[in-house]
């Protein structure tokens, strides 16, 4: 029975065609001027080949384990609660190792990276597209933007990309280009999913986010567009693992452009400060204040002699333009104001108590250890209000001027607003206060005048902010 089955079998085979002849079936000769007729999907291929070529794999060699690197091992598993990573160093050797991503934006070699992905770096070395290998220098880096200038020390003739003068428009397609995991010069593709984003890295976060895969190792490479132009450098992701879930972060050509001029020229960047601290313009601020829109950069403290104390900015300002360009919020006015020269003329326009008013001053250089920064707290949202007070000349240490903060509910509005004991209470409604009374009476004045909430100045350790407290429950 086996043996006639097996005749069976090979009668059944026996008319078919052989193995060679398959293609030329009669089934195939119909299918196959149908396939060939319909439309295919663009093909990237000979963009690609336009561009790889520039792409380097960037490898450091660190002497000791520093915190850079150890961040970097770190970031490859992802963050807490999926936060925004850098897919920078390929972490090896107990940290003393890493790989990044880079671009030739010369042909006599310059080249750019992320700055996490050469910092802390005792050697650097570029690997081409071709295979060879060059050792590299460090021109200059900007860790408040992530990026950095490299070199290669000997070679010319390199394949290099060009920055993109225009502004990525969200929809467009992108190429990232990079080395992720060590693999080598990889390509994958998506689409601006959206344009100025704020990932909490910095008062000058702006990035392209885009949706092609970037993995750890893609840090510092670049991402194209159908021209074959940089758009943007990958410089992060958010995970909830450290792998590519689609959303990944670009710094925008322009800024790029900017950075890597004054990293060329000088080997750092020099950015413009006006000395204040600043914090956004919450919808009860602006109702506090009177303001018609919750816009602008509230001037919670100018820095005693800085530029715009001296040209006569105070506390309860709120900036609205800068040489004529809106200002949405405070922190695109540390954009804006970071992008001017020191030493260029500046005008502002602000809003005290409700009047516009114009102020011109002269930018100086913001120190290392200075930035305009938005407090977080200020935004929080506050059920009624609860709290002891006492006036500060009779607390040890306080000064002579407000009403200090001696005891917090914690289910009040001045807790959850993050009122603290020590804290300052200097102003309320737009009036200095000095004693207990003081702030009694403002509060029962916005009251009376049916006011939803009161605006407070306090300070904080050494820094000021505005609260606003709402009276609904008070």
């Amino acid at each position: 029975m086996a043996s006639v089955g097996l005749g069976v079998a090979v009668c059944g085979f026996s008319a078919a065609p052989r193995a060679f002849d398959i293609f030329g079936a009669a089934a195939h000769a119909q299918v196959n001027p149908v396939v060939s007729n319909v439309a295919q999907p663009a093909s990237f291929a000979d963009m690609v080949d336009r561009v790889k070529p520039s792409v380097i794999s960037v490898k450091v060699t660190m002497k000791k384990t520093t915190d850079a690197s150890e961040k970097s091992d770190d970031e490859g598993s992802g963050g807490p609660d999926g936060a925004p990573q850098k897919p920078g160093h390929d972490g090896r050797h107990r940290g003393m190792m890493g790989q990044g991503s880079g671009f030739f934006i010369s042909s006599d070699g310059y080249a750019v990276t992320n700055n996490h992905v050469i910092e802390g770096a005792d050697k650097v070395e570029v690997t081409t597209d071709e295979g060879k290998t060059y050792t590299a220098k460090v021109i200059g880096t900007d860790s408040r933007t992530d990026l950095a200038l490299i070199k290669v020390e000997d070679g010319s003739g390199f394949p290099f990309a060009r920055l993109s003068e225009g502004k990525a428009r969200i929809g467009d397609w992108v190429l990232a280009v990079g080395n992720p995991f060590g693999l080598g010069g990889t390509v994958t593709g998506g689409i601006v999913s959206a344009s100025g984003r704020d990932i909490g890295s910095g008062p000058y976060d702006d990035f392209i986010q885009i949706d092609a895969s970037v993995n750890k190792g893609n840090s510092g490479g670049p991402a194209f567009n159908m021209q074959g132009e940089v758009v943007g450098v990958n410089t992060a992701i958010y995970s909830p693992s450290g792998g590519s879930v689609g959303i990944a972060f670009s710094i925008p050509a322009s800024t790029v452009k900017s950075v890597i001029a004054q990293l060329k020229d000088k080997g750092a960047v020099s950015r413009g400060w006006i000395g204040v601290q600043i914090q956004p313009v919450t919808q009860d601020i602006a109702d506090s204040m009177g303001l018609k829109q919750a816009q602008g950069a509230l001037v919670s403290d100018p820095q005693k002699d800085g530029p715009a104390a001296k040209a006569g900015v105070a506390s309860g300002d709120v900036i609205t333009a800068v040489n004529g360009q809106s200002i949405k919020d405070a922190r695109e006015l540390a954009r804006v104001i970071g992008s001017l020269a020191p030493g260029s003329a500046v005008k502002l326009d602000m809003l005290r108590s409700g009047k516009s008013k114009v102020v011109n001053l002269t930018l100086g250089q913001l120190p290392n250890a200075q930035e305009a920064k938005a407090d977080p707290d200020a935004t929080m949202d506050v059920p009624r209000l609860g709290m002891t007070l006492a006036p500060a000349d009779k607390v040890e240490g306080k000064g002579k001027n407000g009403v200090v903060v001696t005891k917090v509910d914690p289910k009040s509005a001045a807790a959850d607003r993050g009122f603290k004991k020590g804290d300052v209470i200097l102003e309320v409604a737009g009036k200095s206060v000095a004693t207990v009374g003081d702030v009694r009476e403002a509060i029962e004045a916005a009251s009376t005048e049916k006011k939803n909430s009161v605006l407070m100045r306090l300070r904080s350790g050494d820094a000021s902010r505005y609260v606003a407290v709402p009276l609904a429950n008070g």
